[in-house]
Protein backbone atom coordinates (compact mmCIF):
# COMPACT_ATOMS: atom_id res chain seq x y z
CA UNK A 1 0.00 0.00 0.00
CA UNK A 2 2.32 2.40 1.08
CA UNK A 3 5.09 1.36 -1.59
CA UNK A 4 4.29 -0.19 -3.85
CA UNK A 5 1.65 2.03 -4.78
CA UNK A 6 2.99 5.17 -5.09
CA UNK A 7 5.62 3.55 -7.48
CA UNK A 8 2.90 2.68 -9.85
CA UNK A 9 1.23 5.96 -9.46
CA UNK A 10 4.92 7.56 -10.29
CA UNK A 11 4.94 5.06 -13.71
CA UNK A 12 1.56 6.43 -14.15
CA UNK A 13 2.45 10.01 -13.93
CA UNK A 14 5.82 9.13 -16.57
CA UNK A 15 3.85 7.38 -18.99
CA UNK A 16 0.21 9.21 -18.50
CA UNK A 17 0.55 12.50 -17.21
CA UNK A 18 -3.28 13.92 -18.62
CA UNK A 19 -4.73 9.92 -18.72
CA UNK A 20 -3.86 9.03 -22.24
CA UNK A 21 -0.45 7.43 -22.82
CA UNK A 22 2.41 10.05 -23.91
CA UNK A 23 6.23 9.86 -23.51
CA UNK A 24 6.95 13.72 -24.09
CA UNK A 25 8.44 13.94 -20.46
CA UNK A 26 10.85 10.50 -21.26
CA UNK A 27 11.90 12.21 -24.85
CA UNK A 28 12.48 15.16 -23.13
CA UNK A 29 14.99 13.72 -20.94
CA UNK A 30 16.94 12.17 -24.42
CA UNK A 31 16.01 15.19 -26.15
CA UNK A 32 17.60 17.70 -23.89
CA UNK A 33 21.53 18.44 -23.10
CA UNK A 34 20.47 19.74 -19.70
CA UNK A 35 19.16 16.60 -18.22
CA UNK A 36 22.02 14.52 -20.20
CA UNK A 37 24.75 16.77 -17.90
CA UNK A 38 22.27 15.79 -14.97
CA UNK A 39 22.71 12.32 -15.53
CA UNK A 40 26.15 12.22 -16.91
CA UNK A 41 27.01 14.40 -13.25
CA UNK A 42 25.73 11.81 -10.83
CA UNK A 43 27.24 8.26 -12.71
CA UNK A 44 31.14 10.73 -12.34
CA UNK A 45 30.36 12.27 -9.29
CA UNK A 46 29.33 8.61 -7.62
CA UNK A 47 32.24 7.06 -9.72
CA UNK A 48 35.35 8.98 -8.22
CA UNK A 49 33.60 9.45 -5.22
CA UNK A 50 33.81 5.95 -4.69
CA UNK A 51 37.26 5.69 -6.38
CA UNK A 52 38.61 8.33 -3.49
CA UNK A 53 36.67 6.30 -0.52
CA UNK A 54 38.43 3.32 -1.81
CA UNK A 55 42.14 4.95 -1.56
CA UNK A 56 41.70 6.39 1.85
CA UNK A 57 40.13 3.48 3.17
CA UNK A 58 41.78 0.54 2.08
CA UNK A 59 44.80 1.25 4.26
CA UNK A 60 42.70 1.88 7.31
CA UNK A 61 41.09 -1.09 6.68
CA UNK A 62 44.24 -3.44 6.88
CA UNK A 63 45.87 -1.79 9.96
CA UNK A 64 42.65 -2.21 12.02
CA UNK A 65 42.59 -5.92 10.75
CA UNK A 66 45.99 -6.82 11.38
CA UNK A 67 47.27 -4.65 14.12
CA UNK A 68 46.76 -5.05 17.70
CA UNK A 69 47.53 -1.50 19.66
CA UNK A 70 45.77 0.52 22.58
CA UNK A 71 42.20 2.23 21.92
CA UNK A 72 41.80 0.72 19.15
CA UNK A 73 37.91 0.17 19.78
CA UNK A 74 36.94 2.97 20.68
CA UNK A 75 38.97 5.14 17.54
CA UNK A 76 37.21 1.96 15.77
CA UNK A 77 33.88 2.93 16.93
CA UNK A 78 34.67 6.86 16.04
CA UNK A 79 35.35 6.04 12.23
CA UNK A 80 31.92 4.38 12.23
CA UNK A 81 30.46 7.67 13.76
CA UNK A 82 29.97 9.45 9.83
CA UNK A 83 28.00 6.72 8.60
CA UNK A 84 24.98 6.79 10.70
CA UNK A 85 24.94 10.72 10.81
CA UNK A 86 22.40 13.06 8.59
CA UNK A 87 23.00 13.76 5.19
CA UNK A 88 22.71 17.50 6.69
CA UNK A 89 24.36 17.39 9.69
CA UNK A 90 27.56 15.92 7.09
CA UNK A 91 27.25 19.38 5.14
CA UNK A 92 26.98 21.31 8.16
CA UNK A 93 29.86 19.77 9.38
CA UNK A 94 32.15 20.32 5.93
CA UNK A 95 30.31 23.99 5.86
CA UNK A 96 31.60 24.54 9.51
CA UNK A 97 35.36 23.15 8.38
CA UNK A 98 35.99 24.72 4.97
CA UNK A 99 32.90 26.94 3.76
CA UNK A 100 33.47 30.74 3.31
CA UNK A 101 32.23 31.03 7.00
CA UNK A 102 33.98 27.94 8.04
CA UNK A 103 36.81 28.46 10.77
CA UNK A 104 39.76 27.33 8.47
CA UNK A 105 38.97 30.19 6.58
CA UNK A 106 38.22 32.95 9.19
CA UNK A 107 41.46 31.31 11.12
CA UNK A 108 43.47 32.24 7.75
CA UNK A 109 41.88 35.77 7.36
CA UNK A 110 42.94 36.57 10.96
CA UNK A 111 46.43 35.10 10.77
CA UNK A 112 47.51 36.21 7.33
CA UNK A 113 44.75 39.11 6.82
CA UNK A 114 43.21 38.35 3.65
CA UNK A 115 40.53 40.20 2.57
CA UNK A 116 38.41 37.85 1.70
CA UNK A 117 37.93 33.57 2.05
CA UNK A 118 41.23 32.19 0.76
CA UNK A 119 39.69 28.96 0.29
CA UNK A 120 37.21 29.47 -2.25
CA UNK A 121 34.97 26.00 -2.00
CA UNK A 122 31.27 26.80 -2.22
CA UNK A 123 28.85 25.00 -4.06
CA UNK A 124 32.24 23.04 -5.83
CA UNK A 125 32.44 19.40 -6.83
CA UNK A 126 35.19 19.11 -4.45
CA UNK A 127 32.85 19.74 -1.47
CA UNK A 128 30.80 17.29 -2.51
CA UNK A 129 33.60 14.13 -3.22
CA UNK A 130 35.03 15.55 0.19
CA UNK A 131 31.90 14.68 2.03
CA UNK A 132 30.88 11.72 0.31
CA UNK A 133 34.60 9.99 1.54
CA UNK A 134 33.58 11.43 4.96
CA UNK A 135 30.27 9.61 4.80
CA UNK A 136 31.36 6.43 2.76
CA UNK A 137 34.53 5.99 4.54
CA UNK A 138 33.41 3.12 6.88
CA UNK A 139 31.74 0.91 4.34
CA UNK A 140 35.26 0.41 2.83
CA UNK A 141 36.91 0.53 6.31
CA UNK A 142 34.02 -2.38 8.07
CA UNK A 143 33.15 -4.41 5.04
CA UNK A 144 36.89 -4.99 3.95
CA UNK A 145 38.59 -4.79 7.63
CA UNK A 146 36.27 -7.09 8.89
CA UNK A 147 36.94 -9.55 6.18
CA UNK A 148 40.29 -9.29 6.07
CA UNK A 149 40.80 -9.57 9.81
CA UNK A 150 39.35 -13.64 9.30
CA UNK A 151 41.66 -14.41 6.61
CA UNK A 152 44.12 -17.37 7.10
CA UNK A 153 47.52 -15.82 7.60
CA UNK A 154 49.06 -19.09 6.96
CA UNK A 155 48.67 -18.69 2.87
CA UNK A 156 50.48 -15.52 2.59
CA UNK A 157 52.98 -17.18 5.24
CA UNK A 158 53.02 -19.94 2.74
CA UNK A 159 53.66 -18.10 -0.62
CA UNK A 160 56.56 -16.10 1.12
CA UNK A 161 58.35 -19.50 2.05
CA UNK A 162 57.93 -20.47 -1.56
CA UNK A 163 59.69 -17.39 -2.06
CA UNK A 164 57.35 -14.24 -3.08
CA UNK A 165 57.71 -11.11 -2.39
CA UNK A 166 55.66 -9.34 0.03
CA UNK A 167 54.00 -6.89 -2.60
CA UNK A 168 53.62 -10.26 -5.36
CA UNK A 169 51.86 -11.81 -2.09
CA UNK A 170 49.40 -9.37 -1.91
CA UNK A 171 48.36 -8.87 -5.25
CA UNK A 172 48.51 -13.05 -6.22
CA UNK A 173 47.25 -14.12 -2.80
CA UNK A 174 45.72 -11.20 -0.57
CA UNK A 175 44.16 -9.38 -3.02
CA UNK A 176 42.25 -12.23 -4.67
CA UNK A 177 40.54 -13.48 -1.50
CA UNK A 178 39.89 -9.64 -0.65
CA UNK A 179 38.06 -8.90 -4.30
CA UNK A 180 34.60 -9.91 -3.01
CA UNK A 181 34.64 -7.93 0.07
CA UNK A 182 36.00 -4.75 -1.95
CA UNK A 183 33.74 -5.32 -4.83
CA UNK A 184 30.49 -5.54 -2.84
CA UNK A 185 31.78 -2.32 -0.44
CA UNK A 186 32.72 -0.27 -3.70
CA UNK A 187 29.13 -1.25 -5.17
CA UNK A 188 27.64 -0.10 -1.63
CA UNK A 189 28.94 3.01 -1.84
CA UNK A 190 29.00 3.79 -5.28
CA UNK A 191 24.96 3.25 -4.45
CA UNK A 192 25.49 5.43 -1.66
CA UNK A 193 26.91 8.47 -3.79
CA UNK A 194 24.65 7.58 -6.66
CA UNK A 195 21.68 8.90 -4.74
CA UNK A 196 23.14 10.92 -2.58
CA UNK A 197 20.92 13.99 -1.94
CA UNK A 198 21.28 15.96 1.26
CA UNK A 199 25.07 16.61 0.66
CA UNK A 200 24.65 17.57 -3.07
CA UNK A 201 21.74 19.96 -2.09
CA UNK A 202 23.09 21.66 0.54
CA UNK A 203 27.09 21.85 -0.66
CA UNK A 204 25.99 21.83 -4.36
CA UNK A 205 23.97 24.87 -4.55
CA UNK A 206 21.93 25.92 -7.33
CA UNK A 207 25.14 25.06 -10.16
CA UNK A 208 25.53 21.18 -9.13
CA UNK A 209 22.38 18.76 -9.42
CA UNK A 210 22.09 14.75 -8.97
CA UNK A 211 19.07 12.98 -10.51
CA UNK A 212 18.11 12.72 -6.88
CA UNK A 213 18.13 16.39 -6.35
CA UNK A 214 16.58 17.56 -10.12
CA UNK A 215 13.77 15.17 -9.03
CA UNK A 216 13.11 17.66 -5.77
CA UNK A 217 13.61 20.48 -7.83
CA UNK A 218 10.84 19.83 -10.82
CA UNK A 219 8.38 18.33 -8.38
CA UNK A 220 8.69 21.46 -5.13
CA UNK A 221 9.84 24.33 -7.27
CA UNK A 222 9.30 23.71 -10.78
CA UNK A 223 6.02 22.45 -9.77
CA UNK A 224 6.72 20.07 -12.78
CA UNK A 225 5.59 16.99 -11.86
CA UNK A 226 5.96 14.59 -14.96
CA UNK A 227 9.29 15.52 -15.54
CA UNK A 228 9.78 15.04 -11.59
CA UNK A 229 8.23 11.74 -12.20
CA UNK A 230 10.21 10.35 -15.54
CA UNK A 231 13.34 11.24 -13.28
CA UNK A 232 12.03 8.97 -10.70
CA UNK A 233 11.13 6.45 -12.85
CA UNK A 234 14.89 6.61 -14.27
CA UNK A 235 16.62 6.69 -10.78
CA UNK A 236 14.70 3.25 -9.58
CA UNK A 237 15.51 1.58 -12.73
CA UNK A 238 19.44 2.77 -12.48
CA UNK A 239 19.11 1.54 -8.60
CA UNK A 240 17.50 -1.28 -9.32
CA UNK A 241 20.30 -3.02 -11.96
CA UNK A 242 22.64 -1.86 -9.60
CA UNK A 243 21.01 -3.65 -6.39
CA UNK A 244 20.71 -6.63 -8.99
CA UNK A 245 24.25 -6.34 -10.25
CA UNK A 246 25.57 -6.29 -6.56
CA UNK A 247 23.84 -9.59 -5.69
CA UNK A 248 24.96 -11.03 -8.60
CA UNK A 249 28.57 -9.80 -7.75
CA UNK A 250 28.32 -11.47 -4.29
CA UNK A 251 27.13 -14.89 -5.76
CA UNK A 252 29.73 -15.05 -8.72
CA UNK A 253 32.52 -14.16 -6.66
CA UNK A 254 31.84 -15.38 -3.45
CA UNK A 255 35.19 -17.35 -1.91
CA UNK A 256 34.73 -20.50 0.24
CA UNK A 257 37.35 -20.04 3.46
CA UNK A 258 37.37 -21.35 6.63
CA UNK A 259 37.61 -18.04 9.01
CA UNK A 260 39.82 -18.20 11.77
CA UNK A 261 40.29 -16.44 15.16
CA UNK A 262 41.24 -12.57 15.42
CA UNK A 263 43.93 -13.54 17.48
CA UNK A 264 45.81 -15.87 15.12
CA UNK A 265 45.56 -12.64 12.69
CA UNK A 266 46.40 -9.17 14.96
CA UNK A 267 50.28 -8.72 15.75
CA UNK A 268 51.58 -5.88 18.27
CA UNK A 269 52.91 -2.40 16.53
CA UNK A 270 56.93 -3.58 17.09
CA UNK A 271 58.96 -1.82 14.36
CA UNK A 272 59.47 1.59 13.36
CA UNK A 273 57.51 0.58 9.63
CA UNK A 274 54.98 -0.63 11.81
CA UNK A 275 54.48 2.60 14.02
CA UNK A 276 54.47 4.92 10.91
CA UNK A 277 52.29 3.01 8.93
CA UNK A 278 49.83 2.81 12.08
CA UNK A 279 50.52 6.32 13.24
CA UNK A 280 50.16 7.83 9.97
CA UNK A 281 46.88 5.68 9.44
CA UNK A 282 45.13 7.32 12.66
CA UNK A 283 46.17 10.36 11.86
CA UNK A 284 44.42 10.11 8.65
CA UNK A 285 41.18 9.14 10.66
CA UNK A 286 41.47 11.99 13.30
CA UNK A 287 42.30 14.32 10.40
CA UNK A 288 38.88 13.43 7.99
CA UNK A 289 36.74 12.40 10.38
CA UNK A 290 37.71 14.41 13.52
CA UNK A 291 37.98 18.17 12.02
CA UNK A 292 34.44 18.31 10.70
CA UNK A 293 32.79 17.27 14.01
CA UNK A 294 35.14 19.18 15.99
CA UNK A 295 34.41 22.32 13.74
CA UNK A 296 30.66 21.46 14.03
CA UNK A 297 30.49 22.01 17.60
CA UNK A 298 33.67 25.00 17.87
CA UNK A 299 31.70 26.59 15.35
CA UNK A 300 27.90 26.04 17.33
CA UNK A 301 29.80 27.97 20.46
CA UNK A 302 31.67 30.74 18.70
CA UNK A 303 30.82 34.26 17.84
CA UNK A 304 32.71 37.60 16.68
CA UNK A 305 32.86 37.86 20.69
CA UNK A 306 34.11 34.63 21.50
CA UNK A 307 32.60 31.78 23.28
CA UNK A 308 28.95 31.59 23.51
CA UNK A 309 25.62 29.60 24.17
CA UNK A 310 23.09 32.12 22.07
CA UNK A 311 22.98 30.38 19.19
CA UNK A 312 21.40 27.55 21.40
CA UNK A 313 19.49 29.59 23.46
CA UNK A 314 18.14 31.49 20.43
CA UNK A 315 16.75 27.31 19.35
CA UNK A 316 13.78 28.22 22.02
CA UNK A 317 12.76 31.30 20.61
CA UNK A 318 10.21 31.87 18.25
CA UNK A 319 10.60 35.72 17.18
CA UNK A 320 8.44 35.49 13.77
CA UNK A 321 5.51 34.23 15.57
CA UNK A 322 4.30 33.23 11.79
CA UNK A 323 1.67 30.35 11.67
CA UNK A 324 4.26 28.85 9.15
CA UNK A 325 7.30 29.21 11.56
CA UNK A 326 7.53 27.45 15.00
CA UNK A 327 10.27 27.96 17.73
CA UNK A 328 13.53 25.67 16.64
CA UNK A 329 13.56 23.39 19.32
CA UNK A 330 10.00 22.38 18.36
CA UNK A 331 11.51 20.61 15.68
CA UNK A 332 13.24 18.69 18.39
CA UNK A 333 10.25 17.40 19.76
CA UNK A 334 8.57 16.57 16.77
CA UNK A 335 11.58 14.90 15.21
CA UNK A 336 11.39 12.72 18.75
CA UNK A 337 7.71 12.33 18.30
CA UNK A 338 7.95 10.81 15.27
CA UNK A 339 10.89 8.75 15.68
CA UNK A 340 8.85 7.07 18.55
CA UNK A 341 5.88 6.38 15.94
CA UNK A 342 8.45 5.02 13.77
CA UNK A 343 10.35 2.63 16.21
CA UNK A 344 6.72 1.31 16.88
CA UNK A 345 6.11 0.48 13.47
CA UNK A 346 9.18 -0.38 12.36
CA UNK A 347 9.33 -2.85 15.47
CA UNK A 348 5.78 -4.42 14.69
CA UNK A 349 6.39 -4.86 10.98
CA UNK A 350 9.90 -6.12 10.80
CA UNK A 351 9.16 -8.50 13.83
CA UNK A 352 6.57 -10.04 11.59
CA UNK A 353 7.78 -10.15 8.49
CA UNK A 354 11.23 -11.47 10.58
CA UNK A 355 9.10 -13.76 11.84
CA UNK A 356 6.89 -15.03 8.49
CA UNK A 357 10.79 -15.37 6.85
CA UNK A 358 12.08 -17.71 9.97
CA UNK A 359 8.83 -20.00 9.75
CA UNK A 360 8.87 -20.07 5.96
CA UNK A 361 11.10 -22.07 3.46
CA UNK A 362 12.42 -22.84 -0.20
CA UNK A 363 10.89 -20.71 -2.94
CA UNK A 364 8.47 -18.72 -0.13
CA UNK A 365 11.33 -16.83 1.44
CA UNK A 366 13.90 -16.43 -1.36
CA UNK A 367 10.84 -14.89 -3.19
CA UNK A 368 9.49 -12.38 -0.02
CA UNK A 369 12.95 -12.12 1.64
CA UNK A 370 14.29 -9.38 -1.29
CA UNK A 371 10.99 -8.20 -1.42
CA UNK A 372 11.17 -6.94 2.29
CA UNK A 373 14.41 -5.36 1.03
CA UNK A 374 13.36 -3.42 -1.96
CA UNK A 375 13.05 0.22 0.27
CA UNK A 376 16.29 -0.51 1.00
CA UNK A 377 17.17 -0.07 -2.54
CA UNK A 378 14.99 3.00 -3.82
CA UNK A 379 15.64 6.25 -2.82
CA UNK A 380 14.32 8.04 -0.07
CA UNK A 381 13.66 10.80 -2.45
CA UNK A 382 11.45 8.70 -4.66
CA UNK A 383 9.41 7.28 -1.59
CA UNK A 384 8.49 11.10 -0.76
CA UNK A 385 7.51 11.93 -4.28
CA UNK A 386 5.37 9.25 -4.44
CA UNK A 387 3.69 9.61 -1.76
CA UNK A 388 2.56 13.44 -2.53
CA UNK A 389 1.21 12.40 -5.69
CA UNK A 390 -0.25 8.99 -4.30
CA UNK A 391 -1.65 9.82 -0.92
CA UNK A 392 -3.72 12.89 -2.17
CA UNK A 393 -7.38 11.23 -2.70
CA UNK A 394 -9.81 8.89 -0.61
CA UNK A 395 -9.33 6.24 0.99
CA UNK A 396 -5.90 7.17 0.82
CA UNK A 397 -5.91 11.03 1.38
CA UNK A 398 -3.19 11.83 4.30
CA UNK A 399 -1.53 14.20 2.58
CA UNK A 400 -2.52 16.35 5.61
CA UNK A 401 -1.85 13.83 7.99
CA UNK A 402 1.37 13.68 10.85
CA UNK A 403 1.32 9.93 10.05
CA UNK A 404 2.64 10.39 6.76
CA UNK A 405 5.93 10.74 7.79
CA UNK A 406 6.31 8.56 10.48
CA UNK A 407 4.65 6.26 7.55
CA UNK A 408 7.73 7.37 5.20
CA UNK A 409 10.14 6.65 7.58
CA UNK A 410 8.90 3.35 8.40
CA UNK A 411 9.65 2.33 4.73
CA UNK A 412 13.18 3.18 5.41
CA UNK A 413 13.33 1.92 8.67
CA UNK A 414 11.52 -1.35 9.24
CA UNK A 415 14.30 -3.48 7.02
CA UNK A 416 17.29 -2.93 9.34
CA UNK A 417 14.56 -4.36 12.15
CA UNK A 418 14.09 -7.36 9.52
CA UNK A 419 17.76 -7.70 9.51
CA UNK A 420 18.66 -7.22 12.88
CA UNK A 421 16.19 -9.76 14.07
CA UNK A 422 16.43 -12.65 11.25
CA UNK A 423 19.40 -14.00 12.07
CA UNK A 424 18.34 -14.51 16.03
CA UNK A 425 15.07 -16.24 15.07
CA UNK A 426 17.27 -18.29 12.57
CA UNK A 427 19.65 -19.44 15.23
CA UNK A 428 16.48 -20.83 17.69
CA UNK A 429 16.61 -24.66 17.78
CA UNK A 430 13.13 -26.21 16.97
CA UNK A 431 13.42 -28.39 19.78
CA UNK A 432 13.57 -25.59 22.54
CA UNK A 433 9.59 -24.84 20.68
CA UNK A 434 8.62 -28.28 20.67
CA UNK A 435 9.86 -29.17 24.63
CA UNK A 436 7.46 -25.99 25.49
CA UNK A 437 4.89 -27.37 23.39
CA UNK A 438 4.44 -30.67 24.92
CA UNK A 439 4.84 -28.94 28.42
CA UNK A 440 0.95 -27.07 27.87
CA UNK A 441 2.32 -24.10 26.69
CA UNK A 442 0.42 -22.11 24.01
CA UNK A 443 1.85 -20.82 20.84
CA UNK A 444 1.83 -17.32 22.05
CA UNK A 445 3.72 -18.54 25.63
CA UNK A 446 6.07 -20.07 23.92
CA UNK A 447 6.91 -16.96 21.35
CA UNK A 448 7.02 -14.75 24.80
CA UNK A 449 8.85 -17.17 27.37
CA UNK A 450 11.26 -18.82 24.04
CA UNK A 451 11.60 -17.11 21.86
CA UNK A 452 11.59 -13.21 23.18
CA UNK A 453 14.47 -13.66 25.22
CA UNK A 454 16.26 -14.76 22.59
CA UNK A 455 15.55 -12.51 20.01
CA UNK A 456 15.44 -9.39 22.55
CA UNK A 457 18.81 -8.18 22.45
CA UNK A 458 18.38 -7.91 18.62
CA UNK A 459 15.29 -6.11 18.56
CA UNK A 460 16.45 -3.65 20.70
CA UNK A 461 19.24 -3.48 17.71
CA UNK A 462 16.80 -3.28 15.64
CA UNK A 463 14.71 -0.30 17.22
CA UNK A 464 17.72 1.97 18.14
CA UNK A 465 18.68 1.76 14.54
CA UNK A 466 15.08 2.65 12.88
CA UNK A 467 14.72 5.39 15.85
CA UNK A 468 17.86 6.93 14.55
CA UNK A 469 17.13 6.70 10.88
CA UNK A 470 14.13 8.56 11.71
CA UNK A 471 15.94 11.19 13.33
CA UNK A 472 18.30 11.77 10.37
CA UNK A 473 16.07 11.31 7.84
CA UNK A 474 15.80 14.52 5.07
CA UNK A 475 14.80 13.04 1.45
CA UNK A 476 11.67 11.92 2.06
CA UNK A 477 10.74 14.00 5.21
CA UNK A 478 11.49 17.12 2.91
CA UNK A 479 8.35 16.15 0.42
CA UNK A 480 5.60 15.09 3.18
CA UNK A 481 6.54 17.07 6.29
CA UNK A 482 4.03 20.14 6.75
CA UNK A 483 5.53 23.52 7.43
CA UNK A 484 3.94 23.90 11.33
CA UNK A 485 5.68 20.42 11.99
CA UNK A 486 9.36 20.68 10.84
CA UNK A 487 11.81 17.60 11.80
CA UNK A 488 15.33 18.82 12.77
CA UNK A 489 17.18 17.94 9.52
CA UNK A 490 14.24 20.19 7.72
CA UNK A 491 15.05 22.92 10.38
CA UNK A 492 19.16 22.61 9.63
CA UNK A 493 18.32 22.91 6.07
CA UNK A 494 16.24 26.31 6.53
CA UNK A 495 18.56 27.54 9.04
CA UNK A 496 21.36 26.85 6.25
CA UNK A 497 19.41 28.43 3.41
CA UNK A 498 19.09 31.95 5.12
CA UNK A 499 21.27 34.61 5.59
CA UNK A 500 22.58 36.11 9.31
CA UNK A 501 25.34 35.07 11.49
CA UNK A 502 22.36 34.02 14.00
CA UNK A 503 20.54 31.39 11.19
CA UNK A 504 24.23 29.61 10.44
CA UNK A 505 24.90 29.74 14.43
CA UNK A 506 21.54 28.21 14.69
CA UNK A 507 22.24 25.63 12.10
CA UNK A 508 25.14 24.62 14.00
CA UNK A 509 23.99 24.31 17.18
CA UNK A 510 20.99 22.14 15.88
CA UNK A 511 23.63 19.78 13.90
CA UNK A 512 25.30 19.23 16.92
CA UNK A 513 22.29 18.24 19.24
CA UNK A 514 21.29 16.22 16.11
CA UNK A 515 25.04 14.60 15.81
CA UNK A 516 24.57 13.79 19.75
CA UNK A 517 22.01 12.31 19.49
CA UNK A 518 22.81 9.64 16.66
CA UNK A 519 26.35 9.15 17.83
CA UNK A 520 25.00 8.11 21.51
CA UNK A 521 22.16 5.93 19.50
CA UNK A 522 25.55 4.44 17.13
CA UNK A 523 27.31 3.62 20.34
CA UNK A 524 24.29 1.86 21.88
CA UNK A 525 24.15 -0.30 19.36
CA UNK A 526 27.58 -1.22 18.97
CA UNK A 527 27.28 -2.27 22.94
CA UNK A 528 24.05 -4.54 22.04
CA UNK A 529 25.62 -5.65 18.57
CA UNK A 530 26.01 -9.39 19.25
CA UNK A 531 29.61 -10.84 17.52
CA UNK A 532 29.38 -12.43 14.04
CA UNK A 533 25.78 -10.65 13.26
CA UNK A 534 27.94 -8.22 10.81
CA UNK A 535 29.90 -5.35 10.59
CA UNK A 536 27.31 -3.05 11.51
Amino acid sequence: MFYFYPLFRIFGLSFRPEGKWVLGSLQKLTASGYYARILWFTFWQAAVSTGLTLLLALPGAYVFARYQFPGKKLLQAFATVPFVLPTVVVAAAFQALLGSRGLVNELLQKMVAFSEAPFQMDHSVFFILLAHVFFNYTVIFRIVGGFWSRLDPSLAEAARVLGASSIRVFFRVTLPLLKPAILASALLVFVFCFSSFGVILILGGPRLSTIEVEIYRQAVHLFNLPMAAALSLIQILFILLLMGFYTTLQRKQAVSLQPVAVSRVQVPVRSMRDRIWVGSNLFLILLLIGTPLLALVLRSLLSETGLTLAFYRALFENPAQSVFFVPPMEAVLYSCGFALVTLVFSVIIGLSAAQFLALSTGRISALFDPIFMLPLSTSAVTLGFGFIIALDRPPLNLRTSLLLVPLAHTLVAFPFVVRSVLPALRSIPRSLKESALLLGASPFRVWRAVDLPIIGRALVVGAVFSFTISLGEFGATVFVARPQTPTMPLAIYRFLGQPGAMNYGQAMAMSSLLMLVTAIGFILLEKLRMEGQGEF
